[in-house]
């Protein structure tokens, strides 16, 4: 079975990174902000989404937040912090706090979670405390979804998945593993399973089900070629079970990428009763 290595085309990295980088720098621009808020989690996509953002704003356009619960892998942190001081991050830009307080507040307001709804908790709670700190500093949230993520619908709706913008967003999750050994992202974290690390063990390769190797060459045949189920596996040479497994769980999850459905009406072919 082919993997992503051998369909993905291989990117000029130093010309995706001065894209990504001047494209950044003029959205802050455009919007007359100057600092970029990011959740640092000691993973491979927020760690390259720094240093894009160190290379746009500057450290000083740079505040990192470090947002830890109980369950969070210290070696998470322990990555995490490598980041702050590869980058020479100065200490009042960034911080930790651990949110289990306010997770524990939700779960006592609203009764016991299941892992899934207490994990979809701390990622929204997340996001609150990175928009409070893009309120206090006049920034914007820099979200850390990749291509592969988004078009799966794998993030928590106004989680992980509500930011400001998304400047990996096109990169499948094989392309910013290669980028980030482009920019130099510690050897660890390059290597390091993906995980949301919602509770001990949790792996996104265990809850996806297929790999991303694999994954990333399924949506590839689909959304950048427009290839038909039977076309991507006669390319791959994979199952069609979990051909279809990923694309009925892009569909599924459709939702999640689009704004709130709104019902539009009609006025001038509606009558309204004035209120008596």
């Amino acid at each position: 079975m082919k993997t992503s290595s051998e369909i993905l085309p291989r990117l000029d990295y130093n010309r995706v990174i001065e894209y990504l980088t001047t494209s950044l720098r003029k959205y802050f621009e455009n919007a007359r902000r100057k600092t970029g808020i990011i959740g640092l989690s000691g993973g491979i996509d927020s760690s390259v989404t720094a240093h894009l953002t160190v290379k746009a704003l500057g450290v000083e356009g740079t505040r990192l937040c470090i947002l830890p619960s109980s369950v969070t892998p210290q070696e998470d942190i322990e990555d995490a912090m490598s980041i702050i001081k590869q980058l020479g991050i100065p200490a009042e830009n960034w911080k930790m706090i651990s949110i289990d307080q306010v997770v524990e507040a939700f779960e006592k307001l609203l009764g016991p979670m299941g892992r899934v709804e207490k994990g979809n908790v701390m990622a929204r709670s997340r996001m609150i405390m990175l928009y409070h700190e893009a309120a206090v500093h006049r920034g914007l949230v820099v979200g850390t979804s990749d291509r592969s993520e988004i078009l799966l619908g794998y993030f928590t709706k106004y989680g992980d998945g509500g930011a400001d913008l998304l400047p990996i967003g096109g990169l499948y999750k094989t392309m910013v593993r290669q980028l980030a050994e482009y920019l130099g992202v510690p050897e660890k974290i390059c290597n390091k399973p993906a995980s949301p690390a919602f509770w001990p063990g949790h792996t996104a390769r265990d809850e996806i089900g297929v790999d991303y190797e694999v994954l990333d060459a399924i949506l590839y045949l689909k959304f950048d070629k427009g290839l038909r189920e039977r076309e991507i596996q006669k390319t791959l040479q994979a199952p069609m079970e979990t051909i279809r497994m990923v694309l009925e769980r892009v569909r599924r999850n459709q939702h999640k990428r689009r704004m709130p459905k709104i019902f539009p009406v009609d006025y001038k072919g509606m009558r309204l009763k004035k209120n008596v």
